[in-house]
């Protein structure tokens, strides 16, 4: 399934940029290869913006089998969902992408990445008044939905991140994915590494896992 998103993403453009969403994810994989990064720090590239991809029935799907799951059967006020839409507005692509890749049994480094580069972006925004400058029309518009540069407490709680340092690394690699005509290796280069990342957090039954 996921595999499947990412292809759709060739035909559907970046927002406010001149190259489709499946060229900017291979991009930014291609970056964090480059730099030799871990296996889960590249997935993760590829990945951070699945929630993008996902379709509006997709995601409420989704959440109502969250809905659902979370249930007190005790609770005579719960009752499992029976409506099949419910409200998506509210949640932004990565806190999206990082719930959905977390039910496909990613791990939990690879799903915390991909919720971060939203937040390394207001990060970045705070502490460096050039990255702001650099970023691209469309980036700087979106920043304002985002929640804007980190206040200074904030900026101290994300530096004790231990992840502090992929995150804002994933952030620039994100950035810099936006690149027309950049040739990059193609989908199928990354199928191996996420069966091989899914049959390692599954145990036993690796070699049934499929990515269509």
């Amino acid at each position: 399934m996921v595999f499947g998103l990412l292809e759709r993403g060739s035909s559907r453009g970046y927002i406010g940029e001149k190259i489709s969403q499946l060229e900017h994810a291979l991009q930014a994989a291609l970056f964090a290869t480059q730099s030799k990064a871990d296996k889960e720090t590249v997935l993760a590239a590829l990945l951070h913006d699945i929630g993008q991809f996902c379709s509006p029935s997709e995601l409420n799907q989704m959440l109502v089998d969250d809905l659902d799951a979370s249930c007190d059967a005790a609770d005579p006020e719960c009752k499992p969902s029976d409506k099949k839409t419910v409200s998506v507005g509210v949640m932004g692509h990565e806190k999206l992408g990082s719930d959905y890749l977390g039910k496909l049994g990613f791990s939990k480094k690879v799903c915390d990445l991909v919720e971060s580069h939203v937040v390394a972006k207001r990060y970045l925004t705070a502490v460096d008044p050039d990255y702001f400058a650099s970023l691209s029309n469309a980036s700087k518009q979106s920043l304002k939905f985002q929640g804007g540069p980190f206040a200074a407490d904030e900026v101290r709680g994300f530096e004790s991140d231990p992840l502090f340092k992929q995150k804002v690394q994933l952030r620039k690699w994100d950035d810099a994915s936006k690149i027309v005509g950049l040739e990059t290796p193609g989908l199928e280069t990354y199928r191996e590494m996420a069966v091989s990342h899914l049959s390692a957090q599954i145990g036993s039954g690796a070699q049934t896992i499929k990515l269509p």
